[in-house]
């Protein structure tokens, strides 16, 4: 097998190396952090006490530093007394995978230690409506606007200049300022996602609009289409394909807001969920929150990709967002050898 196959500028590999590597780039971390939490000889900073021999303050399942360990049991040595027994251990702020991939099943069956507190489904559910309609409101605003900007240089000039300004000003900055004007709840929550999309999301799609071959606007133009025409039935027609793919990347941005824009006011929703682990030290629910949200937010993207495939048919989904070719691993051999045939023909 050449190398050269493998590192090619700018050419497709293979299907089955296309999956071979979307699966690396999840077994390497997870080995990664597999080797650090069970390889003792990796990186295991702490010393779980067994038996505290005669070391007064040891108790048994206290972690202590290995170098405190060992001097501990060199002095006990000296004085002939009997030595602490322990275990190589990771600090309890990295747990092991496996508690990880367990807490991601008993977290949402644990009640709440405290009545007022919502239940983890509650509070990803919660995340979720902020995401949604934070997203929804920018982009109601923001595509359209963005495409008028990359259709016509009259919005460009009197918009993008500000636009350009805005999108360097850090949405969280105006926490404060959403919360007198908007209240405490989650109408700032959605104002945070909404000032870090829609700023982007107006310069995004306006430089994918431009990007449309200008002979298509000439033509139409020549046989006489309105300005209205020209929108709907050439501009609009001719990036939807590449539209949809920003769209899917910009919506990754606004769930990289969402802890910021939780704590806004009233902390809430799956921000509330692991400030609360994190405070009872339930660091095992903290890293599985965490990845919920990351699988909340792949299994999306898989989602909208095999959505873009019918819709788009004609395109090959391969030049859109990263999972695509994770994607492949969730769509069966027929789906894929039926579009293959239908672009052929």
């Amino acid at each position: 097998m050449a190398t050269a196959d493998w590192f090619a500028v700018r050419k497709p590999l293979s299907p089955k190396r296309s999956n071979l590597l979307a699966v690396l780039a999840f077994v390497l971390p997870l080995g990664t952090w597999s080797a650090v939490s069970y390889l003792p000889f990796v990186w295991h900073p702490l010393v779980e006490v067994q038996k505290p021999g005669s070391v007064d303050y040891f108790v048994s399942g206290m972690l202590i530093d290995k170098e405190e360990f060992v001097a501990q049991n060199r002095k006990a040595a000296a004085a002939g007394h009997a030595l602490a027994v322990g275990e190589p251990r990771n600090p309890i702020y990295l747990p092991a995978p496996h508690r990880v991939v367990r807490a991601l099943y008993t977290a949402f069956l644990a009640p709440p230690r405290l009545p007022t507190e919502p239940w983890l489904h509650q509070s990803l559910w919660q995340s979720i409506q902020v995401i949604f309609w934070g997203f929804m409101l920018s982009s109601a605003l923001g595509v359209p606007l963005g495409i008028l900007c990359g259709t016509f240089a009259f919005f460009s000039k009197l918009q993008e200049p500000f636009v350009e300004f805005f999108r360097y000003l850090p949405a969280p900055a105006f926490g404060a300022l959403a919360v007198a004007v908007l209240g405490i709840y989650d109408a700032p929550k959605i104002a945070i996602i909404f000032i870090g999309t829609f700023f982007q999301q107006v310069l995004v799609v306006a430089n994918t609009t431009r990007k449309l071959e200008l002979p298509l606007i000439e033509a139409a133009q020549t046989l006489g289409a309105s300005k209205r025409q020209l929108v709907f039935k050439v501009v609009v027609p001719g990036v939807i394909v590449d539209l949809y793919t920003d769209m899917r990347i910009l919506l990754g941005w606004a769930w990289t807001y969402l802890i910021v824009a939780e704590m806004v006011g009233t902390t809430s929703g799956i921000t509330y969920f692991i400030n609360q682990q994190a405070r009872y030290r339930n660091y095992e629910n903290v890293y599985a929150a965490i990845m919920l949200i990351g699988l909340i937010g792949l299994g999306s993207d898989l989602v909208l990709g095999r959505i873009g495939r019918h819709l788009f048919p004609w395109r090959a989904e391969a030049q859109g967002a990263g999972a695509s070719n994770l994607l492949r691993l969730f769509v069966p051999k027929r789906a894929r050898r039926r579009a293959a045939a239908g672009v052929a023909a």
